[in-house]
């Protein structure tokens, strides 16, 4: 099901298939199934930017409604989320989120259980304002963005008001 793109919309460039199951079962949460597409998976934190600068930058200039969240694996990297950032330009950067375990997410599947409780958590969390899963250590160094992401799509794209 695609979205409709006279609406606010967001896409999701996952960097593997680990990053793919938590999306879907985030997406399977939100009130707008259909504002919110899940990519297919990019095989790399490296290519995730690569193909969110030579594919998507062009698409989002042209489409002022759309929004992106590029789901990477940290790996441990405390620099990995500028090196991101240094790839989104500055007219998009409102638009755009990076986020992803701090390791990877096969590791935070073992130490917090199934992904589809981690997807629901997050997408619980989003809906109430709170941080219970978002709040885990392999998730925490999120915040930032998090916030940013409940600003702009939480009100809007994921779970507006009925």
């Amino acid at each position: 099901m695609s979205f409709n793109k006279y609406l606010p919309h967001v896409l999701v460039l996952p960097e593997d298939d680990a990053n793919l199951r938590l999306a879907n079962e985030f997406h399977l949460q939100i009130n707008q199934l259909r504002q919110m597409q899940l990519l297919p998976v990019a095989e790399g934190w490296v290519n995730v930017l690569d193909l969110f600068e030579n594919v998507h930058v062009r698409e989002m200039e042209r489409d002022p409604l759309r929004f992106m969240i590029l789901l990477i694996d940290f790996d441990g990297a405390a620099n990995r989320l500028q090196l991101a950032k240094a790839r989104i330009p500055q007219a998009l950067m409102d638009r755009v989120f990076v986020l992803g375990v701090w390791s990877e997410p096969e590791r935070l599947r073992a130490a917090e259980g199934s992904y589809k409780d981690i997807g629901f958590g997050m997408a619980e969390d989003c809906r109430r304002g709170t941080n219970e899963t978002w709040g885990k250590p392999l998730l925490q160094h999120n915040a930032g963005e998090l916030a940013r992401l409940r600003q702009h799509l939480v009100p809007t794209i994921l779970f507006p008001p009925p």
